[in-house]
């Protein structure tokens, strides 16, 4: 089974419960999971399960480049690309590397074949093994590249589960593309938020791709302190079952602040995460038969 931890917003703890549930499946007596830190501007995953990076790959993306002499700047490079990657104004083809997809049209359909491409890196995918027998990969975006996509797509392809292998994938926090890309083929989402506006806020968002995609979700609410009727209303109403209540406490925030996951800090959470999981599964096996 795939299950994608994710969240609206950056900050309510994602990594921290995916790291977790992993240490959790690791000491249950199976197979130890593949965890995935699709997480690629900012993946911090490591700080928690404190992988071997053994493996590395360079992630590129094939960008046009215009061949000025035979280009008769007829224009119908600019037309056919969506992203408006390119453009021609007068006697001049101009690429815009930050905004191409690596699609090939343009080069495909230039009647003069003007254009070829050239491989632009865009970051790194690494593997390796982690603490308790934990598969570990994780994508890493060069700095100043927009093209996050491309990463987690490769990273997913490169690193594939085993037989009878769970895989946890920590998402990017938010809505955008790369967190759709996170989730693409994945069996279950895990919505991880807080009880605050902006933690409905972003949760509302972060459902909607859910229900988009088809996806069965469920919640868990980090740093609970005193009620948020709101929250359980949405959830309520939003038929998405609230699976855990992590309370606001100092200890464990001074433990992660120290890199330790929420197992070290409170043990009791082995248990609980383990059954979060089973719960997970059942629903999954179900929705199979």
């Amino acid at each position: 089974m795939i299950v994608a931890v994710a969240s609206g917003k950056g900050g309510t703890g994602k990594t921290t419960i995916a790291a977790s549930l992993a240490l959790s499946l690791a000491a249950g007596g199976g197979p130890a999971p593949l965890f995935l830190d699709c997480d690629v501007e900012a993946p911090n995953a490591h700080l928690f399960l404190q992988p071997d990076l053994q493996e590395q790959r360079d992630v590129t993306l094939l960008i046009p480049q215009v061949n000025e002499d035979l280009c008769s700047h007829c224009g119908r490079c600019a037309e056919v690309c969506q992203y408006h990657a390119i453009a021609v104004l007068g006697e001049k083809t101009l690429v815009f590397p930050q905004l191409c997809h690596g699609c090939g049209s343009c080069s495909a359909l230039c009647p003069e074949q003007a254009i070829s491409e050239v491989p632009a890196r865009l970051g790194v995918i690494e593997r390796g093994p982690a603490r308790d027998g934990i598969a570990f990969a994780r994508g890493v975006l060069d700095i100043g590249q927009p093209m996050a996509v491309p990463l987690i797509r490769d990273l997913k392809a490169w690193a594939r589960p085993g037989p009878g292998q769970h895989v946890i994938v920590d998402c990017p926090p938010g809505a955008s593309c790369p967190v759709v890309a996170a989730l693409r083929g994945v069996d279950f989402l895990l919505l991880v938020t807080e009880p605050t506006p902006f933690g409905l806020h972003d949760l509302r968002q972060a459902a909607a791709i859910a229900t988009e995609l088809g996806l069965p979700a469920a919640v868990i609410i980090n740093r609970v302190e005193g009620s948020f009727p709101d929250l359980e209303t949405f959830c309520r109403d939003s038929d998405l079952p609230i699976l855990l209540r992590i309370p606001f406490e100092r200890a464990i925030a001074a433990g992660i602040a120290r890199g330790q996951n929420l197992i070290e800090i409170r043990p009791v959470y082995r248990e609980r995460l383990a059954d979060v999981f089973s719960k997970l599964n059942k629903n999954v096996q179900e929705g199979r038969s």
